[in-house]
């Protein structure tokens, strides 16, 4: 499968927006290369709009023009959405103002796709007649490089169903949302007091000692 590596936060801000995200999830729902005013009409925008934040998203190349057709004098572009995995990456030092800002642009992306992901859950459990949802939850006990593995073969395991197949008359569309996150303990009292006397502005127990030697 396909990787998309996106390291800058030029390229961080533009796929984080929340609306970029929209339209995303459009083209992929669509299951075929679409043009602006396909999506456009499906979001209830004008075209004008969802062609500048298409634009947006086909320079970091999560968006690719396919084809082109001439409709009533009209060249039609084609745009299919890329397929792969996205990775987020900055090598920039830990404590670097780019660090928080990329940083702090990530959590902006989580936190946008979960909440689209929980409305669609929610639209359909609310409205939905014969509802079809399932939620998991479960702790997994592995090294990195299995669970990086599983990752891949979950991704591997759904491409199949990632494009419409026309010929299939009882397909659905259905979204599937996953995250893998690695358990962090929270800090004792203890260690946050260490953690705040040894910042900038704090005295450590071993500047105290140094001290009272002196």
């Amino acid at each position: 499968m396909q990787q998309k590596v996106l390291s800058t936060i030029e390229e961080i801000k533009i796929y984080s927006d929340p609306y970029r995200i929209q339209i995303l999830n459009m083209f992929n729902k669509q299951g075929r290369p679409s043009t602006v005013k396909e999506i456009a009409d499906k979001l209830g925008e004008v075209p004008a709009k969802v062609h500048y934040h298409v634009k947006k998203l086909e320079k970091i190349g999560l968006l690719t023009i396919v084809s082109t057709r001439e409709i009533n004098g009209i060249v039609a572009k084609y745009y299919e959405p890329f397929q792969g995995e996205i990775h987020l990456r900055h090598e920039d030092e830990d404590h670097s103002p780019l660090k928080q800002v990329f940083r702090s642009e990530t959590l902006k992306l989580l936190n946008e796709m979960y909440e689209q992901s929980r409305q669609m859950f929610m639209k359909q459990a609310e409205h939905g007649e014969n509802m079809f949802g399932q939620i998991s939850d479960m702790t997994l006990y592995a090294s990195r490089e299995e669970v990086e593995k599983l990752f891949k073969d979950i991704t591997k395991m759904c491409e199949p169903y990632t494009k419409r197949n026309e010929q299939k008359e009882d397909q659905e569309v259905f979204q599937l949302f996953t995250t893998m996150s690695q358990h962090v303990d929270e800090p004792t009292e203890s260690q946050k007091s260490k953690v705040s006397q040894d910042q900038p502005g704090g005295q450590s127990s071993k500047a105290k000692n140094d001290a009272k030697e002196i």
